[in-house]
């Protein structure tokens, strides 16, 4: 089962904790994470369900830059989630 993961910085707001989903693509995987905490959603994707500007998806260490969330996941995937920072 591919298992995604979220950024200390996004812990630091919402409790998310690794997880293994069942899921094909990465809308699947993350749609999993959100039905166990649907505060998490309106911080990643947008009213369109499309990645939020801020937000940065990892899958096996290559940045993905699709932000439709359709790209496919297979069982050994890791999905890594970032939410961006600012300031100085």
């Amino acid at each position: 089962m591919p298992k995604v993961a979220f950024t200390e910085n996004l812990k630091k707001h919402i409790d998310v904790p690794p997880s293994d989903v069942e899921a094909s693509n990465m809308w699947d995987a993350l749609s999993t994470v959100f039905a166990q905490n649907p505060r998490l959603k309106s911080y990643i994707v947008d009213d369109q369900e499309r990645l939020r500007k801020h937000v940065t998806i990892f899958l096996n260490g290559e940045m993905l830059t699709d932000r439709r969330l359709n790209h496919p996941v297979g069982p050994t995937d890791e999905i890594y989630v970032f939410q961006a920072l600012s300031g100085g």
